[in-house]
C-alpha cells in the first residue's frame, strides 16, 4: 500500500523545462506517481523519457504548452489553460534554466573582466526572471485556493562558487575557459527567491522551498567526469533520477510544515 503521506495521485503539477535533462525527468517521476502534469517548455520533444511523455501527452495527462516562462502574459495563458481543464495546480516545479553552452563564444567563458554584459543578461532573465513569473502567476492562484507548493531548482553553484580546476583540461587543450558567474549570481538569486516566497505566502498555506542538485549526467568529457569525482565525496556525478526523492517529498504531504528550506542533492559537494 502507498504511503499516504507521499500519496499524489490525482494532483496537478506544472513543470517548466519540463522537457530538459532534469525536467523531463520529473516529469516523468510526477506522471509515474498520478499527477497530471502542464510541461512548459520551448523544446518540442524530452530529454528522457520521450516515449512515456509523448504518449501521456497522446492520452491527455501531459500537456505540452511551449511558452516563454520570462512572459508573463504567455505563462498566464498556461495558467488559464491549466485551470480550465484541470483546475488551479497543487505544485509547480521551476526547472527552466540556462547556462553558457559548450560551444559558446570564448568572451562569453573567458576572464570575469571581460564577459559581455549580454551574455550574463540572457542567462539571469531565464534562470531568474524565469523563476519569479512562474512563481507570480501560479503561486497567485494556489494562494487564492489556500494551498499548493513550489520547488525551484538552484545550484550548487548559488551556495558556493565554482571549482575553476574542473576545467583544466580545457585550459590544457590550449582553450581560454573560465566558469562563467552568470550561473552563479543567478542561481543564488534564486534561493534567496525561495525565501523570500516562503515567508510571504506562508500564512496563505503556499510552501516554497529549493532543491539544489550538482553535476548531472550528460555526456561530459571524461576528463571532467574524473575530475569530478576526485572532488565529490561520493565520487562520481548524479543522475537525474537522483533528485526525484526531493522533489517528491516537498510536493506531498510529507513535507506539509517544511517552507523555505533548500534539499542540497550534491553527493557532498558541499560537505568540504
Amino acid at each position: 500500500m502507498n504511503d499516504p503521506l507521499f500519496d499524489l495521485d490525482g494532483r496537478v503539477a506544472v513543470v517548466t523545462g519540463g522537457f530538459g535533462l532534469l525536467g523531463s525527468e520529473l516529469s516523468a517521476a510526477l506522471l509515474d506517481r498520478g499527477m497530471r502534469v502542464a510541461v512548459v517548455d520551448l523544446r518540442e520533444t524530452p530529454h528522457h523519457h520521450a516515449d512515456e511523455l509523448m504518449g501521456a501527452v497522446e492520452r491527455g495527462v501531459v500537456r505540452h504548452h511551449a511558452a516563454d516562462v520570462t512572459d508573463r502574459a504567455a505563462v498566464e495563458g498556461v495558467l488559464a489553460a491549466v485551470e480550465q481543464e484541470w483546475g488551479v495546480p497543487h505544485l509547480l516545479v521551476n526547472a527552466a534554466a540556462i547556462d553558457a553552452p559548450p560551444g559558446a563564444p570564448a568572451a562569453e567563458v573567458g576572464p570575469f573582466e571581460d564577459v559581455p554584459l549580454g551574455a550574463i543578461e540572457r542567462v539571469v532573465d531565464v534562470n531568474v526572471l524565469g523563476t519569479l513569473v512562474p512563481c507570480q502567476v501560479i503561486g497567485a492562484a494556489m494562494a487564492r485556493e489556500r494551498r499548493g507548493s513550489i520547488v525551484n531548482v538552484a545550484s550548487v553553484y548559488g551556495m558556493v562558487s565554482p571549482d575553476q580546476s574542473l576545467y583544466d583540461f580545457r585550459r590544457e587543450q590550449g582553450e581560454v575557459f573560465v566558469k562563467p558567474v552568470a550561473y552563479a549570481a543567478s542561481k543564488s538569486a534564486v534561493l534567496n527567491l525561495t525565501r523570500y516566497l516562503a515567508t510571504y505566502w506562508g500564512g496563505s498555506g503556499v510552501r516554497v522551498n529549493t532543491i539544489t542538485p550538482h553535476g548531472i549526467v550528460d555526456g561530459q568529457p571524461e576528463p571532467f567526469v574524473e575530475a569530478f569525482a576526485r572532488r565529490s565525496p561520493l565520487g562520481r556525478l548524479m543522475e537525474a533520477r537522483e533528485a526525484v526523492g526531493a522533489v517528491v517529498f516537498l510536493a506531498s504531504d510529507a513535507s506539509s510544515y517544511v517552507t523555505g528550506a533548500n534539499i542540497v542533492v550534491d553527493g557532498g559537494w558541499t560537505a568540504w
